[in-house]
């Protein structure tokens, strides 16, 4: 069988099959160089001149990433704001951009502080609607549309298919967050999207120990130059060390991810029943608003995060969270280990979120552990 033949949980687990050809070690060396050498007549035949531009560790976690997204080329930074940051900074001053209302917070406080000053104006509008992506579009502005699904911390569901048809018909990009959903379970460029980020922190390295940021192309072109620049003059690069350990956990994404779906799916039916819950939030009901669009556009599942809302409003939800005992009161998702937290109290005053909700990443623990776990530390 060709690579290409292949399903991707192989290509994932072995790292699309590459030894090291000097030792034959099936886990390549971390390369610390930070320079290399020129050859005698000044020249890099071997095309490699300075790691902060081009790192020989960062080869072959792009090229798995590539694969897995089905995209043209890949690039690894120092953290997912990172990578989000520099694809509206590679965008030309005066360029307009729709945003979701709900989306991760720290990419939307940066929107709202930085990206005016850098020239660049933005609509935050319901992205589950694609009529209101469709009114936010301005003909010969509007250079991106940025969307999330599931997004941040709601789970709301966008279709993606759909809005690479208003981005495309307005001569825009389509960029999506797809962090939650991962490869496993989406791929944003077969349904019409240009461009893909994922904060790598979560489910790509999956062990909560490596800050990482990750954006893939559809096609190699002017703007995907704009983003090596950006990547490479701006500095924010990822340390050889930290690629190593992204390529490491990317290997068990597959199993990881698996897990934490039909993991959360068992929760969210089960404590959905729970009287102290006013509300779950998870895209694998039958009753979220975005159940159906999510059905067609994810495989394999319906994501490991979830968010409950909790009887009694803010005191009794971080009440609760302070009475569980598996689950760890931590901001973050994607990990092996399940995370429970009040997420309005990170996200601040202005936040959308509700304030007796609770957000959920569900880890690969047994998942009659983590029910149980919630059930008691409501029932209290």
């Amino acid at each position: 069988m060709t690579r290409t033949s292949l399903h991707p949980a192989t290509l994932a687990a072995q790292a699309l099959g590459s030894t090291d050809a000097t030792t034959g070690g099936i886990v390549l060396p971390i390369y610390t160089a930070t320079t290399f050498l020129r050859d005698p007549d000044n020249q890099y035949r071997r095309g490699r001149s300075y790691a902060r531009a081009d790192n020989p560790s960062y080869d072959q976690p792009q090229a798995l990433l590539t694969a897995l997204e089905g995209g043209a080329a890949s690039l690894l930074f120092s953290s997912g704001m990172a990578a989000a940051a520099s694809v509206f900074q590679s965008l030309p001053r005066g360029s307009h951009v729709v945003a979701p209302q709900i989306m991760y917070w720290g990419l939307r406080s940066w929107l709202r502080n930085f990206a005016e000053s850098g020239g660049i104006g933005v609509d935050f509008v319901d992205a589950t609607s694609l009529d209101a992506l469709r009114r936010a579009v301005r003909p010969g502005l509007t250079r991106l549309i940025w969307v999330e699904t599931p997004a941040n911390p709601l789970w709301s569901v966008t279709d993606i298919a759909g809005s690479a048809e208003i981005a495309h018909a307005a001569g825009a990009l389509l960029a999506v967050d797809s962090t939650v959903a991962t490869p496993v379970l989406t791929r944003p460029l077969a349904l019409g999207a240009d461009l893909v980020m994922h904060s790598a922190t979560k489910y790509l390295n999956g062990h909560s120990d490596v800050i990482a940021g990750t954006l893939t192309i559809a096609r190699e072109d002017p703007f995907w130059e704009r983003l090596r620049v950006a990547r490479s003059s701006g500095g924010a690069i990822l340390g050889s060390f930290e690629a190593y350990l992204l390529l490491r956990g990317m290997r068990t994404l597959f199993p990881r991810v698996e897990r934490a779906c039909r993991s959360a799916q068992q929760i969210a039916d089960a404590i959905s029943q729970h009287p102290r819950v006013l509300e779950v939030l998870y895209p694998g009901l039958p009753g979220h608003r975005g159940h159906m669009v999510a059905a067609r556009q994810m495989t394999g599942g319906f994501g490991g995060m979830l968010s409950l809302r909790v009887r009694g409003g803010t005191s009794a939800a971080i009440g609760a969270a302070a009475r569980v005992k598996i689950w760890k009161r931590a901001t973050s998702l994607g990990g092996v280990e399940s995370l429970i937290e009040h997420r309005a109290s990170v996200e601040g005053a202005d936040s959308p979120v509700p304030r007796d909700l609770l957000r959920l990443s569900v880890g690969i623990e047994d998942p009659e552990d983590l029910v149980a776990d919630l059930q008691a530390a409501l029932d209290e």
